[in-house]
């Protein structure tokens, strides 16, 4: 197969709004080092990361909920989810699906020509489990909103699915990091899960999985989005931000609160749980900065988890539960590469249910 030497790229210059976004249609093709491989994207996922990564929002100078444009104020030295600087340009977009195209040196021959999905968490070979030892896909290195990508062969999982290219490019993120989630909770079949959120990409994979580890599971989202979010399959669903969520409750007993919003009604959400059970959060989309009352905490002898770096495990788990069609996507939408910024845009409205994808 013969190569481009140039392909597509939208191409973040820098920290800022949307306008850091610039498409390139004559960006260099990478090329695989030893141990990689190089990757035609056929669809790319979008997720909060690339939003907050762009934006600055990992910065402790930002205690404001997720914005498209920027903010006046971000701190160079903490701006990424690692609390590091990031080198710019960047190419980002995580969530990979393609097909292998050419090897690095040292790669097996039989991976050409697979169809992968993306295991966006980038590790030590050496010592793979060492969580200070990791980058992410699209923020460590060069992701997949471009025409061409390169990943360690590792990180490039075959998946064997009649699912569409868009429908496989809503997994990688999102689910990865519901199922590193419920992970770290250890939520059961013993467990009544509460899921904020449930309409968006990471909630509604909340849902699924934690349906199929056999839990009983309370969605929470705004009543215009209940129609879509009763499609996977929630026991329950309740409104986003009820006037008394303790009675709308009743007998209901929630062990485990699986969060990735945050924001004011955070300590409503605390509230709630159980004694003995667990809360465990992998985001803040409606506000990081939030109000504990620690004698809820330690008299209720509550766990709190927090959750970024997923087991090793976990990528690969979830390929195994696609193949067995164990859970499904939810494509809200498509869009060109060209028009990523419109759909970053419609993206951070959250009016959508599921997932947004890229198709370069």
């Amino acid at each position: 197969m013969t190569l481009p030497k140039t392909m597509r790229a939208m191409v973040t210059m820098g920290h800022g709004g949307m306008d850091q976004m610039v498409l390139h249609t004559d960006w260099p093709v990478p090329v695989p080092a030893a141990g990689e491989v190089l990757v035609k994207v056929k669809a790319c996922g979008m997720n909060n990361t690339d939003v907050n990564t762009r934006v600055g929002w990992y910065s402790k100078a930002v205690t404001a909920a997720t914005i498209s444009d920027g903010y006046a104020t971000v701190d160079d030295e903490d701006p990424t989810w690692g609390a590091a600087p990031i080198s710019f340009p960047r190419i980002q977009g995580a969530d990979v699906c393609g097909e292998i195209v050419a090897l690095g040196a040292g790669v097996d021959v039989a991976r050409m020509g697979q169809r992968i999905i993306s295991d966006n968490w980038l590790r030590d070979p050496d010592d793979p489990g060492d969580i200070n030892k990791t980058g992410y896909f699209g923020s460590e290195r060069d992701g997949g909103f471009a025409e061409y990508t390169t990943m360690p062969a590792v990180n490039a999982v075959p998946v064997n699915s009649d699912l569409s290219d868009a429908e496989l490019a809503t997994f990688s993120c999102s689910y990865s990091t519901a199922e590193g989630m419920l992970t770290r909770a250890q939520a059961g079949t013993d467990d009544t899960v509460l899921v904020p959120g449930a309409s968006g990409g990471v909630g509604g994979a909340l849902v699924q999985l934690a349906k199929r580890r056999g839990a009983r599971v309370i969605a929470m989202a705004s009543e215009a989005k209940h129609t879509e979010v009763a499609k996977l399959g929630p026991n329950r669903i309740i409104p986003r931000a009820p006037d008394n969520l303790r009675a709308l409750l009743a007998d209901e007993k929630i062990t485990v609160v699986a969060d990735v919003v945050g924001g004011a009604n955070w300590p409503t959400l605390i509230d709630i749980i159980e004694r003995g059970g667990r809360y465990t959060c992998s985001g803040a989309i409606a506000g990081p900065m939030v109000e504990l009352d620690l004698r809820t905490f330690y008299l209720r002898d509550l766990t709190f988890t927090g959750s970024t770096v997923i087991p090793p495990q976990v990528t690969a788990n979830l390929v195994r539960y696609i193949e067995a069609g164990e859970i499904k996507p939810a494509l809200a939408a498509t869009y060109p590469l060209e028009d990523l910024h419109e759909g970053q845009r419609v993206f951070t409205l959250k009016q959508h249910t599921g997932n947004i994808v890229v198709v370069p």
